[in-house]
């Protein structure tokens, strides 16, 4: 294969990266913000009472200020897997495609019509039809996000799939297997759970900066009691997932899972790093006298637990990967990654045989020298092993936050439920509501350091052990990647400004449940 300049897998790399984190600043909001509005809807039809009405209509008004910009960039993060990444989408567009298709069918379809029926149907249908509208249109929402994690879960554990060297495609032989792998179901009840977290954090933000500013009160206290229940169970599920998402990573992406705890000598009975400073500069390539850490504290047979549900367990550490040797749990040894490497390059001319030859016999040889090798397939693009380690400090803080966050948001939606009968008295209460305030962008710090784990942990693969990013981009001059890159970044800034704008007029104009109804 021709030599592919490295810069343009990394503005390549950047320009996603920043398209899907801009994305992911309305997703999340959109998710968690739909349940509490369906709920307050909920409790309108059945008390009857106004002000759950109007409650729900000022949530709804924010969720449809954050949807309309999800929208925008959510299409322009599909196209760059054609603009992109072409190669990538040649090789599984078959598989892959497949659910972004039944997400921009089915689920976004399904969005349209009922939050149609949603914000206009108001008086125009009965309480009953216009809050199952509310409901499907998150519900619609919900299931747009589990097509897309499903497309995520597939890169990060393929599965469902036979390739096929006649057409050089990986083609889906199996959809069930693709859809409802237990990997695809954890990182969906993982992600919409922490994005209900978001959205929660959001509300009760919201309204203890009204309790600050006297105003709103009984909307106040009983947006903070739903919301805090609400983000209080979510983030106890998202704590639970996060440990099963954690089994899976261990399972099917040892490198993440060793990156992500720093761990550079593996072993048994191995502990979970709580905190801890990673040395500048280590190189977590080769062995060093020196510890890969300044200091860092860990609880002893965790990570073994987690790993392996055993305390005396083997986790591999990321010089155990690159150099192999140690027992799989199917009794079978791990190779060396020079040697996957060595048998991938065997693949790659295997397939390349095969599509030369003339006769039956060499295609045959060929093919079967292919099938041998093909689970190694992606390595044979690789040019060092040391290619296989990513980014370890990022990973290994990223995860840091997101766990430390994690546990914040308990104890906070915990103690806002005990506190609320107090929050009223808010002349006492000022310096816990700020802290309430502030921890609005702790919540998408919490989101993206969960995405940053995910995406960094996985490189340099754009589909976990079978094609890397350098075999994955479209051939683009480096220097159009760049101008697209800042011209998306200047975009998606105006519409993040414009969105800041919008919601913050709408926030201090309020809610009209104080406000005489007809």
């Amino acid at each position: 294969m021709e030599p592919i300049d490295t810069s343009l897998v990394d503005w390549s790399r950047a320009q996603f990266a920043l398209t899907a984190m801009y994305h992911w600043l309305f997703v999340p909001l959109t998710l968690g913000l739909g349940i509490i509005m369906a709920i307050m809807e909920t409790l309108y039809v059945r008390t009857g009472r106004e002000f759950w009405k109007q409650t729900a209509r000022f949530w709804m008004k924010l969720f449809g200020i954050n949807f309309a910009m999800g929208v925008a960039t959510g299409i322009i993060l599909e196209f760059e897997f054609g603009t992109n990444w072409s190669n990538y989408s040649w090789f599984v567009g078959d598989i892959f495609g497949a659910p972004l298709a039944i997400e921009g069918i089915l689920a976004f379809f399904m969005e349209s019509t009922f939050i149609a029926v949603m914000y206009f149907g108001w008086n125009k249908v009965s309480k009953r039809a216009h809050l199952a509208s509310t409901w499907l249109t998150i519900i619609g929402a919900t299931l747009s996000a589990w097509w897309i994690l499903v497309a995520n879960a597939w890169m990060q554990h393929p599965v469902g799939m036979e390739f096929n060297p006649d057409t050089v495609r990986n083609e889906m032989v199996d959809f069930a297997a693709v859809a409802f792998s237990p990997v695809a179901v954890v990182k969906f009840c993982h992600t919409v759970s922490s994005s209900w977290v978001l959205g929660a954090v959001f509300a009760v933000g919201v309204s203890c900066w009204y309790l600050l500013r006297g105003k709103h009160r009984e909307f106040a206290l009983a947006s903070i009691k739903v919301a805090a229940w609400l983000g209080l169970i979510a983030a106890l599920i998202t704590a639970h997932t996060g440990h099963q998402s954690g089994r899976d990573i261990a399972q099917y992406q040892p490198m993440k899972l060793a990156a992500a705890e720093g761990l550079y000598e593996g072993g048994n009975a191995q502990g979970l790093v709580l905190g801890g400073l990673l040395r500048p500069g280590a190189d977590w390539t080769a062995p060093s006298d020196e510890s890969k850490f300044l200091f860092h504290v860990e609880m002893p047979y965790a990570l073994s637990l987690l790993a392996t549900h055993e305390a005396d367990g083997y986790v591999p550490g990321i010089r155990n990967l690159l150099e192999g040797g140690y027992t799989l749990p199917d009794g079978s040894t791990a190779l060396p990654a020079e040697e996957k490497m060595a048998r991938g390059r065997k693949a790659i001319a295997a397939l390349a045989d095969y599509r030369k030859a003339k006769d039956e016999a060499t295609k045959s040889a060929a093919l079967t020298t292919l099938r041998e090798n093909f689970d190694y397939f992606g390595y044979g693009y690789l040019n060092s092993p040391t290619e296989l380690v990513p980014s370890v400090p990022i990973t290994f803080y990223s995860f840091r936050i997101m766990v430390v966050l994690g546990g914040y948001f308990i104890a906070l939606f915990a103690g806002l439920l005990i506190a609320c009968k107090w929050l009223p008295s808010w002349t006492r209460w000022k310096w816990a509501l700020w802290i309430v305030v502030l921890t609005i962008p702790l919540a998408w710090l919490a989101s993206q350091a969960g995405w940053v784990v995910a995406e960094v942990g996985r490189q340099p693969w754009a589909i976990q052990g079978l094609l890397p990013n350098v075999a994955a981009i479209s051939r683009l001059e480096v220097g159009s990647v760049q101008t697209t890159f800042f011209i998306f970044l200047v975009l998606f800034t105006l519409l993040l400004v414009a969105e800041l704008s919008i919601m913050g007029k709408a926030i201090a104009t309020g809610p009209e449940t104080d406000k005489p109804t007809a």
